[in-house]
């Protein structure tokens, strides 16, 4: 058995170049209810992004919060040896090692399994590294934080991102009647094949645009992912009994701003920015595995399946080598990807 591994190491926080191939020791799952994965393939993500430039108060040198491949070691047995997997969160790459690596130990409360042991997937390892962090976070604010239910209108902010998409994916699956926003025209014909009913070019001035005869739409369920810069205009576009979800950042961290004016400085006012009767709630998916929130509820082998029956068109936006790594940060960096990401391992 191999001692050593190949691993994208971040030698010091700052540029994309800071990312390097090295050989690290081989981990090994010795701690109770740990599972040590021989890593096919992993999605890329922002917060990655943020943490190889040392503005996420958790990094560690080997990035990567999800990933996908097979049970290699199991002490507890929760996991048979050569089961197909999906690992997220749970520490990844925030307080330990994480999945730009050849192998990875993670905590079973934040591993699902995919298969049997020794099944094969369904659909290609590339294909199913497009699905932990994004559909499992959209699965959660879905069904979970908003109730979204078959009927019911639903605007998603920032629907062209891979969490995005994979929430309009989920959604229209569900039978909601789903209006999208993205920053970008060109990107509407791509939402419109998703299933989207209407799109809207994300930015100010939203409930103006989207309204009728001078009535602001009023929706069932809002799914915020542009952020603190929008959250205040979204909860204007509740109806009462209505729910909204912050769970997505794309405009920036910058804090929710207070009213305009001398009061601005003092931030978010409920009192002056809130509409009555609103459902207002928040989702971060760095909770996954906790005793609330364990992945074992999200059904992703299921979002699997419908994926592999095209039900779902869960496709990469580009599919890069380990040794790629550089122009992936760099798509990323520049806002070049037009959905998820994923880099296969050899």
């Amino acid at each position: 058995m191999p001692t050593t591994m190949k691993a994208i190491v971040i030698s010091d926080f700052g540029p994309i170049d800071n990312l390097v191939i090295k050989d690290v020791p081989k981990p090994s799952a010795s701690a109770p209810s740990t599972a040590l994965i021989r890593i096919k393939a992993f999605g890329i993500n922002h917060a990655e992004m943020h943490m190889r430039r040392g503005e996420w108060t958790e990094s560690v040198p080997i990035s990567g919060i999800e990933c996908v491949g097979i049970v290699e070691e199991c002490p507890g047995g929760e996991l048979g040896v050569g089961t197909p997997v999906a690992a997220l969160m749970g520490g990844l790459g925030r307080t330990i090692p994480g999945s730009y690596a050849e192998y990875t130990v993670a905590n079973v409360s934040n591993i699902v399994a995919l298969g049997k042991p020794g099944e094969e997937l369904p659909v290609s390892w590339a294909d199913a590294a497009a699905l932990p962090e994004s559909y499992a976070t959209a699965w959660t604010c879905l069904f979970r934080n908003l109730n979204l239910q078959p009927g019911q209108t639903l605007l998603i902010r920032g629907a062209t991102s891979s969490f995005g998409r994979a929430a309009v994916n989920l959604a229209v699956d569900a039978g909601a009647i789903v209006t999208a926003t993205s920053r970008s025209e060109a990107k509407f014909a791509a939402l419109k094949a998703l299933g989207v009913s209407e799109t809207v070019l994300e930015g100010p001035n939203l409930g103006g645009r989207l309204g009728e005869s001078g009535k602001t739409t009023k929706f069932d369920c809002v799914l915020e992912l542009v952020g603190n810069s929008t959250v205040v205009e979204s909860l204007q576009l509740v109806r009462r009994d209505g729910r909204l979800c912050l769970a997505g950042w794309l405009g920036g961290l910058d804090p929710i701003k207070g009213p305009s004016g001398p009061e601005q400085d003092r931030g978010f006012n409920p009192l002056l920015q809130m509409a009555s009767g609103v459902h207002f709630n928040f989702f971060g998916s760095f909770v996954f595995g906790t005793d609330d929130f364990p992945v074992s509820d999200v059904p992703l082998r299921t979002i699997l399946q419908k994926v592999a029956d095209g039900k779902i068109d869960a496709e990469p936006w580009k599919v890069f080598g380990f040794n790629e790594i550089h122009a992936a940060h760099e798509a990323m960096e520049r806002g070049q990807a037009h959905g998820k990401m994923v880099v296969t391992v050899s």
